[in-house]
């Protein structure tokens, strides 16, 4: 029986400093500082159990020790129960813990409007004229790369070789619905043609088949073994392989066809073979080619096109869904399948009929009128520009916004999930305690919260992502009158004295 699927996504925005001699981190903390200066956060972020250098095909060896964390950055949790930081010089927002790929697509797009609200605030503590402007995109158009991450809870039995499998043969493929286009080439491979157009951000910068890196040598399935849960029973699937979507339903798609190949690889029915022999050539050929005829050997002897492996994909997954009787994704599984089937076919028949939800459809579309109507070719300067213009932030300016793309989250509840979290999973109590005692919470993680009480400070682990929910705690939470109260009323088996001070 497969488990429910609770996920989430970090997303690493890029930013520009205009008419500001500051450096990219300088200016990602500006912006950070300039949304939680205002209103309750917590600028503590507790490091203590986080291990991103433990691999997954190792055993759970540890490799390395806790990341290097420079001081002067900001580094806050939200109410929201969200984290929102600089990371590797980049302002980061990663959304709560979801219980459903709808869930996080609504925390994803309350990402957006903190964003947004950070630069309008930046702006008024700036020089006149200067400006902090962030882009959701991939690249730098110089080289240079930075996220969009996946994150998805799978139960420790599972194998990694398994999952390894199935998620090469799907994240080469997928790019045909999640891409988010691209003007030409910036890591180039010696003899290979150089597209003028491409379906990723990010195809072109993966350099290994499977490995633990994210910044350099990137492979297209991450092994870190970083569960933020309990060790014995979860590992967390860290995906890099993807693009900052701005459409809604894209976003959607990629969480949910992702989180259904995973429940069904769980159960051991997903199969093999459908993985490419060279996953990193291919995953190159499929974002270069927006005939979506480029075909690549798979590891059952044939050669397909990314199309027809996710068709394929598709075809299993279905298979496998019409025989459950809990659906993983909280009753969003038959809409996924449906858009899912939906996507494809239109892809196949006619790519420009997703105009409304494929976000490399609807930018070529954008950049292809643009040089109609000013004669523009291919290596005009000004099609880099209405490219980087489709993921501005600042409202008003961005392309995508223009673009007429399908919506899947009104306004209202977008605006309400910066201060709200979510119910269904441990992020709700983190972001309540939060709200409620942002004097008596010292640090939190994914994985629990530090509280100072009248005894000292004490450790509430949250190990479980899916309790902590407000069905769970929310009566309890009403009922305490304060921290002490609480974890009276948790009871001393629900909390860990923090001894020593670990640098609060």
């Amino acid at each position: 029986m497969t488990s429910r699927k609770v996920m989430g996504i970090e997303t690493e925005y890029g930013i520009i400093a205009r008419n500001l001699d500051v450096s990219p981190s300088v200016a990602s903390s500006i912006l950070v500082n300039s949304y939680t200066d205002d209103g309750p956060s917590l600028r503590v972020w507790d490091f203590d159990r986080e291990t991103p250098h433990v691999d997954a095909r190792d055993d759970g060896v540890v490799a390395g020790t806790h990341p290097m964390v420079e001081p002067m950055m900001a580094n806050a949790v939200l109410p929201n129960g969200a984290r929102y930081y600089v990371d590797h010089a980049h302002p980061e927002y990663s959304t709560p813990e979801c219980a459903s790929p709808g869930q996080a697509v609504i925390h994803d797009r309350a990402g957006e409007l903190v964003i947004e609200e950070s630069m309008q605030r930046a702006r008024l503590r700036l020089p006149e004229g200067a400006e902090l402007i962030a882009y959701k995109n991939n690249s730098d158009g110089k080289g240079n790369s930075y996220g969009c991450h996946e994150n998805y809870l799978v139960p420790r039995e599972v194998p990694f070789g398994r999952i390894q499998g199935a998620m090469l043969a799907h994240f080469v493929s997928r790019q045909v619905f999640c891409g988010a286009g691209k003007v030409g080439v910036e890591v180039p491979r010696q003899g290979e043609n150089r597209p003028m157009f491409q379906l990723s951000q990010r195809a072109d910068f993966f350099e290994e088949e499977v490995g633990l890196e994210t910044t350099i040598r990137r492979p297209i399935v991450n092994t870190r073994d970083e569960p933020h849960a309990n060790p014995a029973l979860y590992r967390r699937l860290h995906v890099i392989a993807g693009d900052a979507n701005m459409s809604e339903v894209a976003t959607w798609l990629k969480l949910g066809t992702t989180a259904l190949v995973l429940s069904c690889l769980e159960d051991d029915e997903f199969g093999t073979g459908l993985g490419p022999v060279d996953p990193v050539s291919a995953v190159r050929a499929v974002s270069h080619d927006i005939t979506l005829r480029a075909a690549y050997e798979c590891l059952d002897g044939s050669m397909r096109t990314a199309l027809a492996v996710q068709e394929e994909i598709l075809a299993r997954v279905t298979s496998w869904f019409g025989r459950q009787d809990v659906d993983p994704l909280g009753g969003e599984g038959p809409g996924v399948l449906a858009e899912w089937s939906r996507t494809l076919e239109l892809l196949g028949s006619d790519p420009s009929r997703t105009a409304d939800t494929v976000d490399w459809v609807a930018k070529l579309r954008i950049i292809e009128g643009f040089a109609d109507r000013h004669g523009a070719d291919w290596d005009d300067a000004r099609l880099r520009a209405v490219d980087l213009q489709y993921h501005d932030m600042r409202p008003g300016r961005g392309l995508a916004r223009r673009a007429k793309l399908r919506r899947l989250v009104p306004d209202a509840a977008a605006d309400a999930a910066r201060n709200e979290p979510p119910s269904g999973t441990r992020a709700y109590f983190r972001g309540a305690c939060l709200a409620r005692w942002p004097d008596k919470v010292v640090s939190a993680s994914w994985d629990g919260i530090v509280l100072d009480t009248a005894a000292g400070l004490v450790r509430l682990p949250m190990d479980e992502p899916l309790k902590g929910t407000k069905d769970l705690v929310g009566r309890l939470l009403s009922a305490a009158t304060d921290v002490d109260h609480l974890v009276e009323m948790l009871g001393s088996s629900a909390v860990v004295p923090v001894e020593s001070d670990p640098g609060w």
